[in-house]
C-alpha cells in the first residue's frame, strides 16, 4: 500500500544514512506555483512498519505555536498516526515564543536538545544552523522535491553554504487587517477595495483619520514591547515608500534611508497611530479582537480563520464585527511586498545517529508524504509544495483559497536569514521605542542601524 511504501522508503533512507552508527536503539527526549492549502486525495490505509535497529524507537519534538500547530488537540491525531505507521514514539513539547528560545539554548548548552524542532529559518538556519547545532538535510531533497517545493521556501531553509537546515512545510504572506464594521460606521468604506484588498498610503491615512474622528483614541499601534510579531511593523514601514530593510545578499541592514525615516515621521505624526512600548504582536491582536484597536498589523491567514485563536468564528471580532484582511499600503502604482512567513522542521545534531535517523523519518512523514496534506491543514497556512510522493496538495477551504489568490502573489523575499538577525530584531523594536518617545528620528535610525550591522558583522 502507498503508506507502507512511503514509510518503508523513509526507514530505508534513514538506515542508509546511519551506517556509521553503533546500531543501538536510543530513545530521544513546485512546481514554482504550488496550490493553496494542503488537502490531498485520500490514500490507502496505513500499515505499521517497525523501526530498524539503526533507527531510534522514540524521539522528542519541540514545536513553537505556529498557526494551528500550537493546538495540541489538533496535532495529536497526526502524531498518533505517525507512531502507528512507523512504530516510533514521539514525545511532544509545545514552546511559547516568550521563552522558547531560552529553553532551546539551555537545552543546547546542557547537551539535551530535542531531536526535531518546528519553526522558521531565522531560528533553524540563521541561528542554530549556522552555529553548528543542526543536521544538514540536503540528502533528503532530491530532484523531484526541488520541482515540487516552492523555490523561495527551499531557499529560505538553506544556508549561504548550501546546507538545508529547515525542510519546508508551509508558508504564508503576512498582511494587516481592519475592523470593516467600524470602517463603515466611520464612512470610510470607499477606501477598502474588497476585490483586490490593496490600498494606497493616502487611502490608509484617510481611513485612520476617519476612524480617529469617529471613535477617538488609538486606531492602530506600532507595537514595540519586543520582537513578537515584528514582521508587521517592518512591512508597514518599508512598504510606505517602497524600500528594502536589508541588502540583496542578506549581509547588512539598510534602515537608514529617506524612505524609512519619512515613513516613521509620517506615522509618528498621524493622529490615531500610537507607538506603544507596552504591546507586542500578540497583545495587538488581542486588542484588535476585543475592538479596542480598529486595525492590526500582525495578521495572516491563520488569524483570519480564527482571530486571536479564540475559537469564536472566522473573520469576526469578539463582538461580531467583520474583519477584512488587506495588503500593507503603498504609493500609487507600487505593488506591495507582504512579509514572508516560512516554517518547517529541522533536526538537531544530537550526536546519536539512531535518533537523527528517526528524526529524518518524522520529517519525511510530515513534509514529503501524503501526510503533509494533513500537516498543512492543521497549520491554517499553505503547503510549501504542490505534490508529495505523487499526491496533489490542495485546499478546499474557501477562505484559504481566496486568501491565496489575493495575498500570496505579493509575498516578498524571506530576508529574516540576514546575518545577525537575532540582534537586529532587538535593535528594531528598541528603535521604535525611541521614535515613540520623541527622539530625533534620523539620528535614532542611524544609531540602531549601526547597532544591527555590528551584530551582522559578528
Amino acid at each position: 500500500m502507498k503508506m507502507k511504501k512511503i514509510v518503508a522508503a523513509a526507514l530505508a533512507m534513514a538506515m542508509a544514512l546511519s551506517l556509521v552508527a553503533c546500531g543501538n536503539k536510543t530513545s530521544g527526549g513546485q512546481s514554482s506555483a504550488p496550490t493553496p492549502g494542503s488537502q490531498s486525495t485520500p490514500g490507502s490505509q496505513s500499515t505499521p512498519v517497525e523501526p530498524s535497529n539503526d533507527v531510534a524507537d522514540a524521539i522528542t519534538v519541540w514545536v513553537y505555536p505556529v498557526g494551528g500547530w500550537g493546538d495540541e488537540a489538533k496535532v495529536k491525531p497526526l502524531i498518533d498516526k505517525f507512531t502507528s505507521d512507523t512504530g516510533i514514539k514521539v514525545n511532544m513539547e509545545w514552546l511559547a515564543y516568550a521563552d522558547g528560545d531560552d529553553k532551546v539554548n539551555a537545552a543546547l548548552t546542557g547537551d539535551n536538545a530535542p531531536d526535531v524542532i518546528m519553526e522558521g529559518p531565522e531560528r533553524l538556519v540563521a541561528n542554530w544552523g549556522v552555529n553548528g547545532h543542526m543536521v544538514d538535510l540536503s540528502d533528503m531533497i532530491d530532484d523531484t522535491d526541488r520541482q515540487e517545493i516552492l523555490p523561495a521556501a527551499l531557499e529560505a531553509g538553506t544556508s549561504a553554504d548550501g546546507k538545508v537546515y529547515l525542510y519546508p512545510m508551509f508558508n504564508v504572506a503576512h498582511c494587516m487587517a481592519v475592523n470593516y464594521t467600524a470602517v463603515k460606521e466611520a464612512g470610510a468604506e470607499a477606501n477598502i477595495d474588497l476585490e483586490t484588498r490593496r490600498w494606497t498610503v493616502e487611502q490608509f491615512d484617510a481611513t485612520v483619520k476617519a476612524l480617529h474622528d469617529k471613535f477617538g483614541g488609538t486606531v492602530a499601534a506600532v507595537y514595540c514591547a519586543g520582537q513578537g510579531g515584528d514582521q508587521g511593523t517592518r512591512e508597514l514601514i518599508r512598504n510606505r515608500y517602497g524600500t528594502k530593510l536589508t541588502n540583496a545578499d542578506h549581509t547588512a541592514y539598510t534602515w537608514n534611508t529617506p524612505e524609512v525615516i519619512n515613513a516613521l515621521t509620517d506615522l509618528k505624526n498621524l493622529p490615531g497611530i500610537e507607538f506603544d512600548a507596552s504591546l507586542a504582536g500578540g497583545d495587538e491582536i488581542a486588542k484588535f479582537y476585543q475592538g479596542v484597536l480598529k486595525m492590526a498589523f500582525c495578521w495572516n491567514a491563520a488569524q483570519q480563520l480564527d482571530p486571536n485563536s479564540a475559537g469564536t468564528g472566522e473573520g469576526k471580532t469578539l463582538t461580531g464585527d467583520e474583519i477584512v484582511y488587506m495588503t500593507f499600503p503603498t504609493q500609487p502604482g507600487k505593488d506591495p511586498e507582504e512579509g514572508s512567513g516560512v516554517w518547517g522542521l529541522g533536526a538537531f545534531d544530537t550526536g546519536d545517529e539512531a535518533r537523527i535517523a528517526a528524526a529524518k523519518v518524522f520529517i519525511k512523514y510530515m513534509c514529503d508524504s501524503e501526510n503533509c496534506a494533513e500537516a498543512g491543514d492543521i497549520s491554517n497556512f499553505f503547503s510549501c509544495r504542490s505534490m508529495a510522493e505523487g499526491t496533489e496538495i490542495k485546499s478546499s477551504n474557501p477562505l484559504l483559497v481566496e486568501y491565496y489568490g489575493k495575498m500570496m502573489p505579493y509575498m516578498g523575499e524571506y530576508y529574516q536569514i540576514t546575518k545577525g538577525w537575532a540582534g537586529a530584531r532587538t535593535e528594531w523594536w528598541n528603535m521604535l521605542q525611541r521614535v515613540g518617545a520623541g527622539d530625533d528620528i534620523a539620528e535614532t535610525v542611524a544609531k540602531y542601524e549601526a547597532n544591527a550591522n555590528a551584530a551582522a558583522a559578528g
